[in-house]
């Protein structure tokens, strides 16, 4: 039971940060703001930083199956 939980957790973080990268790298290559206020260069850094992490976790839960 527990692999179906760690499945399921992985897809759900693996996707997100893939989506989360994409859409990332969508908004930096039509040079549009990642996030309104925020300086570009921090936003998109930091939004980078944070799909890998997710992707990064998805990848890991996959590894307990």
């Amino acid at each position: 039971m527990e692999s179906v939980s760690a499945v399921f957790a992985g897809t759900a973080l693996a996707l997100f940060g893939a989506a989360l990268l994409i859409w990332t790298g969508a908004r930096a290559l039509h040079r549009a703001p990642v996030a309104h206020g925020v300086s570009p260069v921090a936003s998109t850094a930091l939004t980078t930083l944070f799909g890998v992490v997710f992707l990064g976790l998805g990848v890991w839960c996959y590894t307990l199956v």
